[in-house]
């Protein structure tokens, strides 16, 4: 039994020694979070409202992201509300940057597809740069209409 308490307690002490090693991921939250809300009319006087928000979450040490949006839909009539549905989820974006390092982002999306948007549902930008050097990469994604998305980025030149 002491050898079974003396193997544990290395194990533990080994894990403790080797903790501050680890590197974790650091996310941040995008600053950019908007909101955008419609309604509708149906049959019966009813009254449909429906809200979207969205926000990006960014990994500073790998450039990796995610979108997250979040959507709220509420049927009422003249006297109470009928039905309240949310939906959302957030989806991994691929890297901005290659290498690891240390990075700070800011993203926005276009304006809602209510609007007369040339690329339908919108389309929206990532900017990246590296804190640890003179680096920065902007990003623009639209709907093509055809299936996929067209993502492009593009390093900024310092003159």
């Amino acid at each position: 039994m002491n050898l079974v308490i003396k193997i544990c307690l290395g194990a533990a002490l080994t894990l403790a020694a080797l903790a501050p090693l680890a590197h974790a991921d650091d996310f941040e939250l995008s600053h950019n979070q908007r909101i955008a809300c419609s309604r509708s009319l149906s049959a019966g006087k009813l009254s449909t409202a429906t809200c979207g928000s969205y926000t990006y979450i960014f990994n500073t040490r790998t450039s990796e992201y995610f979108r997250c949006a979040v959507n709220l839909a509420l049927t009422h009539d003249k006297k109470e509300v009928i039905n309240v549905q949310v939906d959302g989820g957030c989806v991994k974006k691929p890297r901005i940057f290659d290498t690891d390092s240390h990075y700070s982002f800011d993203a926005t999306e276009t304006e809602a597809p209510n609007t007369n948007s040339f690329f339908g549902p919108g389309g929206y930008a990532i900017w990246a740069s590296d804190t640890t050097s003179q680096k920065v990469r902007g990003c623009i994604t639209v709907s093509s209409g055809l299936g996929s998305d067209i993502s492009k980025c593009l390093d900024m030149t310092f003159k």
